[in-house]
Formats: C-alpha cells, sequence, structure tokens
C-alpha cells in the first residue's frame, strides 16, 4: 500500500514530536515509538495499492500547491478500529481542495475497493496522530490532554510525499510546475 501525505514545517514538525515524547514518558501509545527512519509528522490525505504513471502526474500537479498553512483545532479521538489521538486541522477550502485532487488522482487509476473509504470527501478529518493502540478506549483517560503541549496555532504543509508500506521507504513527491 503507498500512502500520499503532507509533511510540515520544521517548527511543527518538532512540536508533534515533543507530544510524541511526552506520551511516551508517560506510558502511553505514541508515535515516538514507532522507530523506522520513515517515520516523520504527517497528515493523510489518500492510500492506494500502487502508484501508477497516471496518479504520480496528477499528485506532482497537485503538489504545485504547496506550501499551505493550516491552523490546528485542538485534540481529537477516534475509535476506529484502533484508538487513536491526534491534534485536528481545519479543513479550510485550500485543504480541502488539494485533498480533493489527491482523491481524485488516486481514484482515476485504483480499484475502488482497494480504497479508504475514511480519505473519501465528506468523510475524510484532517489530523496528526500522535499515538495509537489496537486497544480500545487507550485515551480515554482525563489526564490525557494535560500530558500534551498545546498543538501550534497554525503550521505551513510542505511536502507531498509518499509511505510504501511494504518496504518502509518515504519518497517525496515533487511539484510539476
Amino acid at each position: 500500500m503507498r500512502t500520499v501525505e503532507l509533511l510540515l514545517d520544521e517548527a511543527a514538525d518538532l512540536r508533534v514530536r515533543e507530544a510524541w515524547r511526552r506520551l511516551a514518558d508517560a506510558g502511553l501509545p505514541s508515535q515516538a515509538r514507532h522507530r523506522s527512519p520513515a517515520n516523520s509528522p504527517h497528515l493523510t490525505l489518500a492510500a492506494c495499492p500502487e502508484l501508477t504513471a497516471p496518479i504520480r502526474w496528477e499528485l506532482a500537479a497537485a503538489a504545485a500547491a504547496l506550501p499551505l498553512p493550516a491552523r490546528f483545532t485542538g485534540v481529537v479521538r477516534f475509535e476506529r478500529p484502533t484508538s487513536v489521538l491526534a491534534w485536528a486541522l481545519e479543513l479550510d477550502t485550500a485543504l480541502g481542495g488539494l485533498h480533493g485532487r489527491v482523491w481524485e488522482a488516486i481514484v482515476s487509476d485504483s480499484p475502488p475497493e482497494a480504497l479508504n473509504p475514511f480519505h473519501a470527501p465528506g468523510r475524510w478529518s484532517p489530523h496528526l496522530t500522535l499515538g495509537r493502540s489496537r486497544r480500545a478506549g487507550a485515551f480515554a483517560g482525563r489526564r490525557v490532554p494535560a500530558l500534551l503541549p498545546a498543538p501550534p496555532l497554525t503550521a505551513r504543509l510542505t511536502t507531498l510525499r509518499s509511505y510504501d508500506t511494504e518496504t518502509g521507504t518515504a519518497e517525496v513527491l515533487e511539484p510539476r510546475r
């Protein structure tokens, strides 16, 4: 599987990593525990079985819209099928437009049954994962938000990349200008 993700500017990246560290130090599930060199704070836009030439062409066009400003809106929790703690991002016109372009690129050359319905426009919730667990309710404690630093008010979404879940490698998707 290949994800399509957005990376953050350096200051926001460091703030997310600080949140990861605080969760890990408290003994809670944290993305800090993933030691892969490709592990970095990111916003997942979509995923597909492979990045075919037509998909890559469209993603390169979409990447030309970067960098984009983003605004954090606070802590969010998901329970589907894993327990996830994240910082939510505002879905403004620019981010929604970029997400829509990426989704259309993926849909254009992927089998529909291979696509995650949570990534579809109208269902997608932009967020940066802080911690994830297969244990339901892993972040239900009231003390969890108090452990976290405040999210940055704003960030810049700077780079489009793809992560290959089979090889564990990441690839920057260069813009077509």
